[in-house]
């Protein structure tokens, strides 16, 4: 609770800080005269991405002979010793884990704006 106070002072100390120069309304007459924003283009825009790759994905699976390196691979994994299945399981369990943590102790040390 007392970070957030912190922050509410510099906030407002940097708000009162700031001093206010008059421009004659010339901020208000230059927003007035900017187009307004389309939105037609947004959705356009997400047609052509999802359009693109389903393309390639459709491509991606007829390059690979209809993903059959998925089923060879399957069946490499299904002759491997339990052993193995358990030592590949446990370490990739750890190495997501591990990224994961990496991860929060990152974001946990950005200042927040």
């Amino acid at each position: 609770m007392d970070e957030k106070q912190q922050e509410d002072s510099l906030d407002r100390q940097l708000r009162e800080a700031a001093p206010y120069i008059d421009d004659e309304g010339f901020t208000a007459r230059v927003l007035q005269q900017l187009p307004p924003p389309r939105r037609g283009r947004d959705s356009l825009r997400a047609v052509i991405l999802l359009g693109i790759t389903l393309l390639a994905s459709a491509l991606a699976y007829v390059l690979s002979d209809g993903g059959r390196f998925l089923v060879v691979a399957m069946a490499r994994l299904t002759a491997l010793p339990t052993l193995w299945l358990l030592a590949l399981a446990f370490g990739s369990g750890f190495f997501f884990m591990a990224g994961g943590v990496v991860v929060a102790l990152s974001k946990a040390s950005e200042p927040r704006p």
